[in-house]
Parts: C-alpha cells; sequence; structure tokens
C-alpha cells in the first residue's frame, strides 16, 4: 500500500501530526474534549527547494523542525493553561507582549530556542570535551581520546533522558510519543486507523527523532575522529563548526533507515530503536484517539 510520509510529535497532552501539505495538533482538555488544530505547511525549505540538496538540507529541516515544535509545544500549553484556568502571566510575559505586540509569541519561541541551543553545547560539547581532556593526561592517541568522548557525551545523552523521564508530566508526554508512534504504524501498515488496531502495535519506529539523536551521537564520534586532539578552545569550535555537517550526515541516514527495512538498516537503527524504551511509554486509549485525531486531520 501506498502511503503518505507522516511525522509527528508529542505535545502537552496531545500530539502534532505532519503531512506533506498540512499540519495537526490534537489536544485532550480536562473535560475530555479534543481539540484540533490543522493548518497548512508554508515551508521557507521546502519553498526555496533546499529540501532536495543533499546532506545540505538536514540542518535548515532540522532548525524548522525545532521551530514548529515549539509552536505546537506552545499552543498545546495554551490550551491547556485556558482550560484549568492556570493562565497567569509573570511579569517577562508582559513585558515581551509590551516591547513585540503580536510578535511576542515568535520572540518567545525564539528565546527559547537560543537557550536551549546554548545549554545543548554546554553539556554535549563543553563537558564532554573537558572530561575527555582529563584522559588526555594518561593517553596519547587522538582517536581513543575521540572515542573516549564520544562515549562520555552518549552516556550524558543516556542519563539526561533517564533523569527527565522521572518526572509525571515528562511521562506523560512519553505517553502520547508513544501514541503517536502506534497510530503511525498502524496507518503504514493499511489497516483502519482505530484505537484497537493502533493498539497492537510496537511504540518504537525508526524514523523517532530518539533515533537522530543517537545517530548525531554516532556521526560525530566518526567525524571528529578526524581532526586530531587540539587545545579545549580549538575542540570546542570545530565542534561548534561542524553541528551542520553531523546534522547534515545524520538527517541523510534517518532517511535511508525509514526508507529500507533490511538487516543492515536495522542493526544501524537498533541503538536508536533501544532507546526509544526511554524515551517512550505505552499510551492509554484515550491518548492513542487523541494521536488517530491528529493523523486524520493531516490524511
Amino acid at each position: 500500500m501506498s502511503y503518505k510520509a507522516v511525522g509527528g510529535q508529542a505535545v502537552i497532552e496531545g500530539v502534532m501530526m505532519q503531512g506533506d501539505k498540512k499540519k495537526a495538533v490534537a489536544v485532550r482538555t480536562p473535560d475530555g474534549e479534543i481539540k484540533v488544530k490543522t493548518e497548512r505547511i508554508n515551508s521557507w525549505v521546502r519553498n526555496k527547494h533546499i529540501d532536495k540538496i543533499p546532506f545540505l538540507r538536514g540542518m535548515f529541516i532540522l532548525f524548522e523542525t525545532m521551530i514548529d515544535g515549539m509552536k505546537s509545544l506552545n499552543y498545546s500549553s495554551d490550551i491547556y493553561m485556558e482550560e484549568t484556568g492556570e493562565e497567569e502571566e509573570d511579569a517577562i510575559d508582559r513585558f515581551i507582549k509590551k516591547m513585540f505586540g503580536d510578535k511576542a509569541n515568535d520572540v518567545l519561541i525564539m528565546v527559547s530556542m537560543v537557550i536551549a541551543v546554548i545549554l545543548s553545547v554546554g553539556l554535549f560539547v563543553m563537558l564532554p570535551t573537558f572530561a575527555g581532556g582529563f584522559f588526555a593526561k594518561f593517553i596519547n592517541n587522538d582517536v581513543v581520546l575521540n572515542l573516549i568522548e564520544g562515549v562520555i557525551r552518549i552516556l550524558i545523552l543516556f542519563a539526561y533522558i533517564y533523569a527527565i523521564s522521572k518526572n509525571k508530566d515528562i511521562e506523560r508526554v512519553y505517553q502520547y510519543h508513544g501514541a503517536e508512534h502506534k497510530s503511525i504504524h498502524c496507518y503504514e501498515s493499511g489497516k483502519e486507523l482505530t484505537v484497537e488496531n493502533a493498539r497492537e502495535f510496537k511504540r518504537l519506529h525508526p524514523r523517532c527523532g530518539t533515533n537522530f539523536l543517537f545517530i548525531v551521537m554516532a556521526t560525530s564520534i566518526i567525524l571528529f575522529a578526524f581532526f586530531g586532539w587540539p587545545n579545549p578552545l580549538m575542540r570546542i569550535l570545530m565542534r561548534i563548526v561542524c553541528i551542520p555537517v553531523v546534522a547534515g550526515i545524520a538527517y541523510e541516514i534517518i532517511r535511508i533507515l525509514g526508507k529500507y527495512d533490511n538487516a543492515f538498516t536495522r542493526m544501524i537503527a537498533y541503538p536508536g530503536m533501544m532507546l526509544q524504551y526511554l524515551t517512550t511509554k505505552e499510551p492509554d486509549d484515550e491518548q492513542l484517539e487523541v494521536a488517530i485525531a491528529s493523523l486524520k486531520a493531516v490524511l
């Protein structure tokens, strides 16, 4: 059966699904209603045909996806707070709205992304390279030192994902993440999109962002091994400069994993698939219903 390529993201008490031309966010309100917001996709990357350029497209698509993800999270948060009566603006929100008016939400998204990037660089670039530098006192092999740094980076990723999974709110998001995967599997199998059918499928998916994260880590280990082991400042600068290259390579790999199913692609996808046991949880029927409502809205 031929099907349209779809992807998604878990949000607060809901799921965002994106197809070729439309995207939708479905959110379960506290009174049990499912609110669905659908809109046509206006992609700068697609309009400029950057999505047709292998390796270059990865970084741009990742950046655009982050923006769309932030918007979907903000929408689901607004719906939840409106329905629970918890929407109270703090001083920072009021200041930004006063300064930027209708553009306030866009500014908040950009500020959130900048903060996220800074924290990511600190956690996954600076900390591993400084920690790896400790071993340079005992090891005089650039490849081994880069390998150690990469392993530290992956361990930090595992620890971070495991730690936040213990938060009850994050656990709910992970359940919706599982519901997203199950509903997409159901659709791609050709079965009717029902809760009963979706329930049968696994909560893991090879095109998941978790897979992408692991492939980014693995790609960085291989790539950085070619740059030797210079001083800490040069290591950090090189790793930041290489982020677009790593993202570009990882994106092409994740496309291949989603397109082909054979022993080789399953072997490459295996570590990221196992990591999804941390980033997804088994959803209940109501969460599956939300994911299916979002998916149906974009088909």
